[in-house]
């Protein structure tokens, strides 16, 4: 469910750890093993490109840094951290992401990225995460 505070729009979402679910799907842990997250206020930013965690629930999934990149804040610029990937579920619609590092203080973010991927789109009058209205609100993939 998506909610409105201050002008921000929030979401549900699940994080799980994608190599634990390849090692579920094999056998080699259990279902209840897999590591992840029930978040319910991820802010959806459309200025955001990837998907972002915090650091603390980066360690909460044993997410592997795989590299850094360069990035632009409202800070400035830096690096930041990526991360492992992960299965991203808004609405019963997922895909898999990798994760850029934010710091504690920042929320989890849901960007551009996911978006996009899981079709996706903000509606500025309710102010809401909706399935894209040229698609009939359907979950579609643009193959061109």
């Amino acid at each position: 469910m998506e909610t409105e505070t201050m002008g921000r729009v929030l979401t549900e979402a699940t994080i799980e750890n994608l190599r634990d679910l390849w090692d579920a799907d094999r056998g080699t842990i259990s279902a209840a093993h897999v590591r992840r997250l029930e978040l319910s206020d991820a802010l959806v930013d459309t200025g955001a490109t990837l998907l972002s965690l915090p650091t603390h629930m980066i360690r909460q999934l044993g997410l592997e840094r795989s590299g850094s990149k360069r990035v632009t804040s409202s800070a400035g610029g830096g690096e930041a951290d990526l991360y492992s990937a992960v299965r991203l579920t808004i609405q019963g619609r997922s895909c898999t992401m990798d994760v850029m590092e934010v710091p504690d203080d920042v929320p989890a973010l849901i960007g551009q990225i996911p978006l996009e991927h899981l079709d996706f789109v903000v509606d500025l009058r309710s102010r809401t995460l909706i399935g894209n209205p040229a698609h009939g609100g359907e979950h579609v993939y643009e193959l061109y």
